[in-house]
């Protein structure tokens, strides 16, 4: 994501309460399970109580499990995740009404300053947990190949209604030795403001070579049109329209077609690898800080294997809490999640299919948990 002060993604709003039963312990990166000490120093198994998140659905599957590899060994926290979106869930944690959000796009410059008095005079911690491609999938189910090719400048095209057939010349170029159905193309968009639709339009506007005339942003910026709510609205409405073309997080693809994306010379399709290839080559943000590690996406970039199109989702907490136990189990999940075993728990297609942090990211991420602390 290109992120600046002045201009964050916005969020993902789709319905639905992911609630399951956890446990939590705290540890530190080399702590045994059973072993570990809490921000208040007690063990893993005097931890107990309830931790409430909510926020991203691209991560709902993720959460899925991580929840149930924390639950194994921790039973005695109970954590329910609201996959509400993550403009919701940035709102219910600078609210107070949940300990920890999971959000797509980065907390705008607004949001940071009230992150200090929802966290008791600390700061909001933004760590990068959730690495995913974006696919920008279509619904041609008697199109014989694997993916089709398409550079940004003529998916731009496509979605700002410009391109309108299926062997519109644009699109035909780009795929020589396909047979392409002159059916018509329907555009799909979040109809919600979305961090995925901020990630896309940001790609579109940075590698299109000014083919899309429109600013990144959560809302999208064409009226009328198909459209659908959520991640899920996205991929129903594709699903069940001939033709149909949309975007949303590639865990949530199925049988669907998805592009691959013109990089330099290349067509890349989305997998975990080429994600993280872009993730790993891309700078910190301008305002990051050792608590928020803002990523600076290079939607450009030539790489070889890269892909451009990534979303990667943040998992929002507080470096102070006013109780004792919230401390201790946020910082037991968080630590859970960025763990090598949460991480490739993820990474599995059965479960998100997400690419896993770098051992370096991984060091950044959990020296920002240990700094979560207790209000004094």
């Amino acid at each position: 994501m290109k992120l600046t002060p002045h201009k964050r993604f916005g969020a993902v709003a789709l319905t639905g309460v992911l609630a399951l039963a956890l446990a939590a312990c705290s540890s530190t990166s080399s702590a045994e399970p059973g072993e570990t000490s809490g921000a208040g120093g007690g063990s893993a198994a005097e931890l107990s109580g309830s931790l409430a998140g909510a926020g991203a659905s691209s991560q709902e599957k993720a959460v899925a499990g991580w929840i149930a590899g924390f639950n194994d060994t921790y039973p005695d926290v109970a954590v329910s995740y609201d996959a509400a979106g993550s403009g919701g869930g940035r709102e219910q944690f600078l609210s107070g009404g949940v300990q920890f959000a999971g959000s797509d796009a980065a907390l705008k410059p607004e949001e940071i300053e009230k992150a200090t008095e929802r966290c008791f005079g600390g700061e909001a911690l933004e760590l990068p947990l959730y690495i995913s491609p974006i696919a920008v999938v279509y619904n041609l189910p008697d199109l014989d190949t694997e993916h089709l090719q398409l550079s940004a400048a003529t998916i731009a095209k496509i979605f700002n209604r410009e391109i309108t057939t299926w062997d519109d010349p644009a699109i035909a170029a780009e795929n020589p030795d396909v047979t392409l159905p002159s059916t018509g193309i329907i555009p799909v968009n979040r109809n919600d403001e979305s961090g995925t639709t901020e990630n896309f339009t940001e790609y579109l506007a940075a590698a299109s070579d000014g083919a899309w005339p429109h600013e990144a942003s959560g809302d999208w910026p064409l009226s009328g049109g198909q459209s659908g709510k959520g991640t899920q609205g996205m991929i129903d409405t594709v699903s069940g329209a001939e033709g149909a073309i949309g975007y949303a997080d590639a865990s949530r693809a199925g049988d669907l077609g998805t592009v691959a994306l013109k990089v330099g010379d290349e067509y890349v399709p989305f997998s975990a690898e080429a994600a993280a290839k872009v993730v790993d080559a891309s700078p910190a943000a301008a305002d990051a800080t050792d608590k928020r590690l803002v990523v600076e996406l290079d939607r450009t970039t030539t790489e070889k294997g890269a892909y451009p199109l990534v979303l990667v989702s943040y998992s929002i907490a507080c470096s102070t809490y006013d109780s004792e136990s919230d401390a201790n189990n946020v910082k037991a999940y968080l630590s859970y999640v960025a763990s090598p075993e949460g991480q490739e728990r993820a990474a599995d297609p059965s479960v998100a299919g997400s690419a896993p942090i770098s051992d370096d990211l991984r060091t950044k991420v959990q020296a920002a948990i240990d700094a979560i602390t207790v209000a004094s």
